[in-house]
Order: structure tokens, then C-alpha cells, then sequence
């Protein structure tokens, strides 16, 4: 489960925002600037999409997309500014800048991480914002104060294919939060040889397309399909596609706990099969790598069946990751694109839980960056598999002291792979979670009563309130990290809707801070840091490609309706232990700041069927089923 640390709570650098979803593509502009400032030749493109919705006749929200590409002389930082042509329309909450607005003026300055900018670099930035009567683009930008000149309008983005991903049962980690009132070290991972290959031989690597998602159908798992079409109104959702979860050596063969009985193998015939009777049009199925040794060292709910003082790595590689390998890697498969989710809660464990004894061992063993490294050059090594690592949430690392340790770490333990950080397709967040994919009543920059939003009990100093803006900012810090440009985001949408009657229609009225914070917020746990089979929690998005800029998918990785944990202890031969945070009489820790935990009464082992959470999720699913 994953680790939700709280950190740098005094510190008030003002750092980057927020991001929105989006529903329809309206239009951009495109700005060409060439002028001569004191300093350099500014020269340079700017492109400005949106995507529009309208929440109430006569006014609405949007999100704003903004490439700057640099054709002129470098730059060690930049001030990006423009004026909207309507003065109802405000920005509310940005990203990969420093966002602020006065009237219709607004600014985007450079953060540390982008500031420098060479010749025929690219910047991607945008924000949310709302707007009132109508929402017309800029039409005019400055760059370090250099007017632009002439606007060519440029065609939106249009929406690709949804596709969905694919099914499978098991536990999945979600997190514990782990505060760290003072900034993390940035971690710097113990060296380790690179894992050699195995010798049994794989296909060489061949062309993957940009984003398996997108123009496919997701495997549907038949298990889990049957369990939530057994539930009343299920049958509406009983054909989305899930995860599958190979949560233990088993479970190659005879699958994971809980409602699936079938094997990796007989999964992936079934894919064939659909595929098959689906045309032209492709299939990927989702299969979550979930076995490390110390596997979620900071939780109990969902601990694994290997040790590192026990051989555990060796075990992972030989009796666990090779054996995927080579069921994946049979050619009868080679049409399906299999997208490979590798490792939930493991490597941010490494930037914020070394505090704890079972995550100091992985650590110093090197067990989670070997080990990782293993499955990303064993898998890859397989053409048409698609490798995402798990890469947290807002909630556990929206914190500076552990947003770029992390970006940091991933790269590093990336580069031991095999085929070195090609090997990673992309990165997954909010795996098996709740946070809420936007929060759109209240922006984390914003301020009540002169008190910042950021300093709100909830907030607790983080960057971030939600997850797509979360996803789409990491994104570009794992780019500085040296990962490929064209690498895209996942976002668990399973369980992370907060629909109902309790879903807030608007803004709070309230001047207290907290009372404002709480009352806005869709999201509607007690702490970020309460992960297990959350009341009142509902479905999410529906799986769907390029739902957002920089994200390849909205998928249900976790597949709604299996339990998180046990509310109390369970005798289990699956190696799952009992975690107070599933217990709902429980009184919370400093993880999540002594909170009740907000879970349900009389859940099963993780991974297991649970029927009062999936009706739960279907009666507060947001958007509702229709």
C-alpha cells in the first residue's frame, strides 16, 4: 500500500499548479515572435489549444494547452504573458509554471526545473480556468516581454478512440501516508549490477505504436465481468475493461485470489479470442507486475509472498518474472498489445518510507532497483508489451522533497534495465486509489480570507490537489529526467468518481479556510492518506485514450468490487496480513495524520470480492451510469 507523506509544510515556494479534464476540443491560435530584447534574440512559436465545457447556461470551464517552442537565442528563464479578450474569464489553477492573473493580464513564469531553454527547445504548459458568456483565445503573447507578432489559427486536438484497458482480480496497494514534516534527501540508489538477461531467448524488440490505448478495444476479464453483472445495475458496467493481477507466483498459472481462477496464459488465449472476433481493430489487455520481494513495505493489507533476506530477488527473477516473460513472448500472442503495470507502491516507498524497517532492507538490498530493472529489460525485450511504472499519487508525492527524488529514482533504477529507460513506455499514478482526477471548486494556488489554499488542513502544503495535474507535471519532470519525450501518463479512474448526493456542486461560501477546503472538495475522505475500500467513494472516468494533454489513457486498473484488505485479521495462505487502516473502528496514525480510516466494515482479504463496495462505487459512480 502505498505511503502518503506530507512534507515541507512550512515552506511556501510558490511552485506549479493545477491541471483540469477536458470534453471538447474548441480551437488554438498560434503565435510567431521574433524581436530583440537586451539580453537575447527572442524568437519563438506558441501554440494555445483548449478544450471547453459549460457547466450551467451561459458559462463553463476549460482547460488551456500552450507549446512554446524556442527558435531564437537560449533562454535561462522565461515570463510568458497574454491577455484574455473576455474579462469574465480567469485562470483558476495551472501547471509547469508559476500561473498569476491581474484583470485579463495573465503571466506564466518559469519554474527551476524549465527556466533554461536552449535553441529549438519545446516548453508544454496550460491551465484550468472558467470562464463567463463566452471563452474566446488570445490572440496576442509576449515572451520576457517581446510582443508576438501574427496569430495563425491551428485546429484542436480531437479525441481519439476510447479504448478500455483490461481485467483481472487481485489486491491492490493503495496508500498509507507517511509524513515528513522537513524536506526527504533525495534519494540516491545503492549501486547495484545491472541485471543480466536470462538465457532463455526473447523476441528482439520491434516498432510499438505511440499509445496502446488508443484505436483498441481493452480485454474484457470474463471473472470479473460475471461478478459485477451478479450485482444489481452491475450489468451496466460489467463490460469495461480491468486489470489483470499477478500478485503471486501462483497466480502465473492459476490465477490471483478472489474471483479469478484462470492463469496469465489463459487470459491472454481469451485476448486472442476477442481479438479475433473484434476485426481490424486491435486488443490490450493490462497485466499488473505486482511480486517484488518486500513488496508494500510500508503496509500490511497487501504484503507478498517474498523476502529479501529469504532469496527473494533471485526468486523474482527466476520463478516469477521469467515465466512471464515466456508465456508473453509465445508468438501465437504477437497482435495483442499487452500493456505491463509494473510494480504498484514500490520505488516511492524508496524516497519516503525508509523509516521503516522492510522498505530500509529493499533499500540497502537494492531488491526494488534490481529488481524493477529485471521486469523493464525482460519485458521489453517482447515487441508488442507496453512497459508503465507505478509512480505513486499527488497525495504521496506532490511534496518538492519527494516529487523530484522520485523522478530521480525512477531514472536511475530505469537506467539499469536492459535497454536502459527506453524500456519504460510510460508511468501509471493513483493505481488502486481515490484521489479525485480534478478537483474543480477551488484551486490549490488560490487564498480564503488572505489565508493560502495550500496552508488548508487538507492540502497540508502540497502542490497538488488532484490527479490529473499531478499526472500531466510529473510527466514533464520524469522528460528532465532524460525519459522520452513521448512517453505517456495512465490514471487509475476505478474508484476515484465521488459521485452522489455528497459530490459538492460548487464552491463553498464559507471564509474559514478549512471550512472552505472541506466543504469544496469532491474528494471527500477525512485525509488523503486513507487508502482502504473508502465509504462513500464511487466509480470514476470510464476507460478512454487520450482523454487529456499527456496522458495516454483514463483506465480501471483495480478492478471495482475487490476489496483492499481485510477490517479485521483473516487466516490466509496467501501471505496478506491484517492493516488497522481497512479496520473502520480504527483511530488513524501519523501516516494519516490520526484520522479514522473511512474504511468499510466486513471487507475480505485484498483482492477478494466485495459486493457492499462495488454497490457503493456503482450508486456514487461520477459521471453517473447512465
Amino acid at each position: 500500500m502505498r505511503s502518503t507523506p506530507r512534507s515541507g509544510a512550512a515552506r511556501s515556494r510558490l511552485r506549479r499548479g493545477l491541471a483540469a479534464v477536458a470534453v471538447a476540443a474548441l480551437g488554438s491560435t498560434m503565435a510567431v515572435v521574433t524581436a530583440t530584447s537586451a539580453q537575447a534574440a527572442v524568437t519563438c512559436d506558441v501554440t494555445y489549444t483548449t478544450n471547453d465545457w459549460t457547466t450551467s447556461p451561459g458559462q463553463g470551464g476549460f482547460t488551456a494547452n500552450l507549446t512554446v517552442r524556442n527558435t531564437g537565442d537560449a533562454l535561462s528563464s522565461w515570463n510568458l504573458g497574454f491577455t484574455f479578450p473576455n474579462s469574465a474569464q480567469r485562470v483558476s489553477q495551472g501547471w509547469s509554471a508559476n500561473w498569476t492573473q491581474s484583470g485579463s493580464n495573465v503571466t506564466a513564469s518559469s519554474m527551476p526545473w524549465n527556466g533554461s531553454v536552449p535553441t529549438g527547445a519545446t516548453l508544454s504548459l496550460g491551465f484550468n480556468g472558467t470562464w463567463s458568456g463566452s471563452n474566446p483565445k488570445p490572440t496576442s503573447f509576449t515572451v520576457n516581454g517581446v510582443t508576438c507578432g501574427g496569430v495563425t489559427p491551428s485546429p484542436s486536438p480531437s479525441p481519439s478512440p476510447s479504448p478500455s484497458p483490461s481485467p483481472s482480480p487481485s489486491p491492490s496497494p493503495s496508500p498509507s501516508p507517511s509524513p515528513s514534516p522537513s524536506p526527504s534527501p533525495s534519494p540516491s540508489p545503492s549501486p547495484s549490477p545491472s541485471p543480466s538477461p536470462s538465457p532463455s531467448p526473447t523476441p528482439s524488440p520491434g516498432p510499438r505504436v505511440d499509445n496502446p490505448y488508443a484505436g483498441a478495444d481493452g480485454y474484457v476479464n470474463p471473472d470479473w465481468s460475471a461478478s459485477a453483472a451478479s450485482e444489481p445495475g452491475g450489468s451496466a458496467v460489467a463490460n469495461t475493461s480491468t486489470a489483470i493481477w499477478l500478485d503471486r507466483i501462483a497466480a502465473i498459472t492459476s490465477g490471483s485470489a478472489g474471483n479469478n481462477s484462470k492463469g496469465l496464459r489463459d487470459h491472454l488465449d481469451l485476448a486472442v479470442a476477442q481479438d479475433a472476433a473484434n476485426g481490424s481493430t486491435p486488443v490490450t489487455i493490462q497485466v499488473v507486475i505486482y511480486n517484488l520481494p518486500n513488496r508494500d513495505c510500508s503496509a500490511l493489507a497487501s504484503n507478498g509472498e517474498l523476502k529479501v533476506a529469504q532469496n527473494g530477488l533471485n526468486r523474482y527473477k527466476t520463478e516469477y518474472i521469467d515465466p512471464i516473460a515466456s508465456i508473453m513472448s509465445d508468438s501465437k500472442y504477437r497482435n495483442l498489445r499487452i500493456v505491463a503495470i509494473v510494480e504498484i507502491d514500490s520505488l516511492p516507498n524508496l524516497v519516503t518510507n525508509l523509516n521503516l524497517a522492510a522498505c530500509q532492507e529493499a533499500k540497502n538490498s537494492g531488491a526494488y532497483e534490481q529488481g524493477v530493472a529485471y521486469a523493464l529489460g525482460k519485458l521489453y525485450a517482447i515487441p508488442n508489451v507496453y512497459n508503465y511504472v507505478d509512480a505513486g499519487h499527488h497525495g504521496w508525492l506532490g511534496w518538492d522533497s519527494n516529487f523530484g527524488p522520485s523522478a530521480q529514482l525512477f531514472g536511475t533504477t530505469a537506467a539499469l534495465a536492459t535497454g536502459g529507460k527506453a524500456t519504460v513506455h510510460g508511468f501509471i499514478t493513483n493505481t488502486a486509489n481515490y484521489s479525485a482526477l480534478v478537483e474543480p471548486h477551488f484551486s490549490v494556488s488560490g487564498s480564503v480570507n488572505g489565508q493560502l489554499i495550500r496552508s488548508s488542513r487538507w492540502v497540508d502544503w502540497n502542490f497538488y490537489i488532484d490527479e490529473l495535474s499531478f499526472a500531466q507535471a510529473f510527466r514533464q519532470r520524469l522528460i528532465q529526467e532524460g525519459f522520452s519525450s513521448s512517453i505517456g501518463m495512465l490514471i487509475d479512474t476505478s474508484r476515484n468518481g465521488w459521485g452522489g448526493s455528497a459530490r459538492p456542486s460548487g464552491p463553498s461560501t464559507s471564509t474559514d479556510l478549512n471550512t472552505f477546503v472541506n466543504n469544496s472538495k469532491v474528494d471527500r475522505r477525512v485525509h488523503a492518506g486513507n487508502w482502504c475500500n473508502q465509504s462513500g467513494a464511487g466509480l470514476g472516468e470510464r476507460p478512454r485514450a487520450n482523454p487529456a494533454t499527456g496522458i495516454d489513457a483514463y483506465v480501471w486498473v483495480k478492478p471495482p468490487g475487490e476489496s483492499d484488505g481485510s477490517s479485521t485479521a483473516i487466516d490466509n495462505n496467501e501471505g496478506k496480513g491484517f492493516d488497522r487502516m481497512c479496520d473502520p473502528t480504527y483511530g488513524g496514525n501519523d501516516r494519516n495524520g490520526n484520522n479514522p480510516t473511512g474504511a468499510l466494515a466486513n471487507a475480505p482479504l485484498s483482492g477478494h470480492w466485495f459486493s457492499a463496495q462495488f454497490r457503493q462505487l456503482l450508486a456514487n459512480a461520477y459521471p453517473p451510469i447512465s
